[in-house]
């Protein structure tokens, strides 16, 4: 592969050619082993399934452009090198899925797990955080790498998964976290909300968001989502905070679906 995604951290499952192929976008300081349990699924024993690590992301090197756009071209370039039928994507990582569908550089469909529309769907601490480091620069991130732990164990998971995803979460540089965190609120910011991108964008798309926990909508943004005929929104019961790790069950039906709309 020669593409400028080639070096990308990646996971593999299933076979090419066998019944399609979806590209897996971890969410924001996560890696490619997020999507374990899904690989996992029996529903996609016939399927083939590429997460991959967005740069900058769980240790991994950043680049030069950590903004969402220029994620979601080289994310839409990897899925085109690699045939892949359908985007899942979690939390920024749907951020980037959603830009990818509504740049038009992917046309397939979207799955977008716990995705934000706005900054004011984000979570408080984050939006604080990014209002410190004008002032503090990247220490506010480092501190929160170091309290990740005592958050993640709101997660129903087994502890030890739990304890495996936080590893992943504190390989991260806070100085690479400050930056994509800036430049993925500056995208909300830029267009306000990013809701009827993904309608206007045309794609079969599905929103599953959780009654609380990590992404969220406003009521206009849902009201708009709704209205969308080729958009399906799925709310969760109770929280969500590791969306593909805690249902993936769910998500696997979601992609069998998503593929058969690709037919």
């Amino acid at each position: 592969m020669s593409g400028a995604w080639a070096s990308w951290e990646r996971r593999e499952s299933g076979v090419a050619g066998a019944r399609g192929s979806a590209l897996l976008l971890p969410g924001g300081m996560c890696r490619a082993g997020q999507y374990d349990e899904l690989m996992a699924e029996p529903a996609l024993a016939g399927v083939r399934l590429v997460a991959v690590t967005l740069p900058g992301h769980g240790g991994t090197p950043a680049p030069r452009d950590t903004g969402v756009e220029n994620y979601a071209r080289l994310a839409a370039e990897c899925a085109a090198d690699l045939a892949c039928d359908v985007v899942v994507g979690h939390s920024m990582g749907a951020n980037v899925a959603l830009e990818m569908a509504a740049s038009g550089a992917f046309r397939g469909p979207v799955i977008l797990l716990a995705p934000s529309f706005s900054r004011q769907d984000e979570a408080v601490f984050l939006r604080a955080l990014d209002r410190l480091t004008p002032v503090l620069g990247h220490l506010p991130y480092s501190a929160m790498l170091k309290l990740v732990g005592g958050m993640a164990k709101q997660s129903p998971l087994p502890p030890e998964r739990v304890a495996s995803l936080v590893a992943d979460l504190r390989r991260n540089d806070p100085r690479a976290v400050r930056r994509a965190v800036h430049d993925y609120l500056r995208y909300l910011d830029r267009h306000g909300t990013v809701a009827p991108r993904l309608c206007e964008a045309g794609v079969p798309a599905w929103v599953v968001h959780g009654e609380s926990g990590d992404g969220g909508a406003t009521g206009a943004e849902r009201h708009t989502l709704e209205a969308c005929p080729q958009v399906s929104v799925v709310t969760l019961p109770g929280p969500s905070f590791f969306t593909p790790n805690e249902e993936p069950a769910l998500v696997a039906e979601l992609v069998v679906e998503a593929l058969a709309r690709t037919r």
